[in-house]
Formats: structure tokens, sequence, C-alpha cells
């Protein structure tokens, strides 16, 4: 699979239109988990009467980042961080990251690398390639939250003249191989999407000059209708992602793709179902690093805002360990 992703993405100098093509993969060695809980608003601590929204969670899970556009910002949406003692501890007050990583537009949807030394997200601000695009900071201690660097414009090869968002990053630890997932609306003119279901899962692979190469559609996941963010399991193998495809329960749902290994591809989709989804809209999964707890936003009844953060957890299933734990 992956020498022939390499030729797919070798051959993207830019948007291409790619058929959808469905291909069914057994879940037997994602299914380590039980089924995920009822979900928890993270309550007003955390959530304002605001809009907040795509959340990430740091590796030692003492740190959740997320996207608001509550008053102490430096532009529409910006990227804040609420931190706690230890994973049995309350969330403490959101502290925004500063006018370094937060510019006068709009700055969201953060992921970290899975060494916690790069914080990814996109942006609206000047001097980028489309109406939204990727970017990257770098910090040298990877728990300091207030350590960013500047950051740096992902380059014209990988981001396009369309809306580039929500990247996720994978890193393959048998193959060392860095792919970075985002979402392109390539139906975009300027900042105004021209058809409303336009956003598509894309794929980038980060090349040996440490630049991410053209990016190519990852087939097996599209949908004619809008397709977003997403979280990746540390394996590699159960992809959760946001989408409003048929078969929800809202206007958009959180989904579960499977694979049996990092060779193959990802599965159908299939709806986390009305557990974790609700007739409202439910967007932006973010996966713990042992993959037991799930962050995402919803817009059902009963928040403080909007939007709000909820969260969901799972257990492990005794006799199941990942490999790379």
């Amino acid at each position: 699979m992956k020498s022939e992703l390499r030729k797919r993405l070798a051959k993207v100098g830019g948007f291409v239109s790619l058929l959808a093509v469905y291909i069914a993969v057994p879940a037997a060695s994602a299914q380590r988990f039980t089924d995920w809980g009822p979900p928890e608003n993270l309550g007003p601590v955390v959530n304002s009467t605001f809009n907040d929204q795509h959340p990430a969670i740091s590796k030692n899970g003492l740190s959740l980042y997320f996207t608001s556009n509550r008053p102490g910002g430096s532009g529409g949406l910006d990227i804040w961080v609420s931190q706690r003692e230890d994973r049995e501890s309350p969330w403490g007050v959101p502290q925004n990251l500063g006018p370094l990583i937060n510019a006068s537009g709009n700055d969201l949807a953060p992921a970290f690398s899975p060494d916690g030394h790069h914080l990814y997200f996109h942006s609206t601000r000047p001097g980028g390639c489309g109406g939204q695009d990727l970017y990257v900071s770098y910090r040298r201690h990877k728990n300091d939250d207030f350590a960013w660097e500047p950051p740096m414009n992902l380059g014209c090869v990988v981001n396009s003249p369309f809306d580039d968002a929500g990247p996720t990053i994978f890193v393959d630890d048998e193959t060392e191989t860095t792919y970075l997932y985002f979402t392109r609306n390539p139906f975009t003119i300027g900042n105004v999407p021209n058809l409303p279901d336009g956003y598509d899962i894309m794929v980038s692979i980060l090349g040996e000059d440490g630049q991410f190469g053209p990016a190519a559609l990852v087939e097996e996941l599209y949908s004619p209708f809008r397709d977003t963010r997403t979280a990746i399991s540390r394996n590699g193998l159960e992809m959760i992602l946001s989408s409003g495809r048929p078969g929800g329960l809202g206007s958009e749902d959180l989904w579960v793709s499977t694979r049996e290994s990092t060779e193959d591809p990802w599965g159908t989709p299939v709806n986390l179902g009305p557990l974790v989804n609700t007739p409202s809209f439910e967007g932006a999964p973010a996966l713990s690093r042992d993959g037991t707890t799930l962050y995402f936003f919803s817009e059902k009844p009963g928040g403080l805002g909007q939007r709000d953060l909820y969260v969901s957890t799972r257990s492990r299933i005794r006799g199941h360990r990942e490999s790379n734990d």
C-alpha cells in the first residue's frame, strides 16, 4: 500500500479529483477496546458561553489544547490550553497561547506530533498559499505549553490555493514514515465555499528533505459530503473522523475506520452510534495516547455555549495490548 501511495503522491501536483473507492477491512485487530461510554461535558471551568471546539490532548495527558473565540484572545478564533496536575485532577482555567501562536485572524485545530515537540494547526493569517493554510511550531521542552517558537507555514507544495485545515500527524514506527492527514476544500473561492460539502481527507508524506510533499486524496475515506477532522491511534490501525455522510444522526457525526495493518487501506467508516453522536453536530475528535479517551466538541443542547468540549472513555479489553506501548 505504501508504495502505491507514494506513486500516487508523486504524481499529484495539486488537487486531483479521484473516484470514491470503499474497501471494507476487517476490524478485528483494532477491536482492543470496549465501546465508548456516554460523553461528559468538560464543565464551566473549561467551556464558556462562547464557541469551544477542536481539542488536542498532549502526550502526557496533562495539557488540553482547544480553539475558542472567547474574550482575551488575539483574533476571532485562538488556541487555548487548560492544564491539570495529574490525570485524576480537574482541568484548570484555560490560558491563551499568546500572540506568538495566535494571530489577528483565525488559528485553530491544534494537533501534536507524537513526540510532543511540534504543534500543527491551521490559520487564516496573511502570507499563506490559500484561504486557510497548515502551520507548525516547534518547542524544545515538550511539556512547556508556553515555549512554542514562531509558527512556520508548511509551504505551497502541501498547502494549496484552497482551504487546507485540520492537521493530524501519524508516524509509522516500523517504517519511520511520517504522514500528515488533513482536510481540504477544493471548491473554495477565496474564503467562501463554492459548494457546501467540499471538504475531503488528504494525506501527505514527509520527505527526506524534511518537507511534506504534494497531498493526495485518501480514496477509501472519500464521500461527496463533508469529511473533516481526523484522529489516529498510536499504532495507526484506527481513525476517528468527522463526517456529514449519510447514515449519521446529525448534520455531522463521529465515525471510525480501521485497518489490519498500516500497509492496508482504511476500511469503510462506521458511525460511532447514538451514545456518542446526537441529532446535533459532533466534530473534531482527539484521541489520548493510550486510545482510551476521546475528546470532541458538540452543539447538542445543555452546554454552556453553541459548541462545548466533551470527553468519552473506554477500557482496553483484557488480553489486548498495543505492541508499541
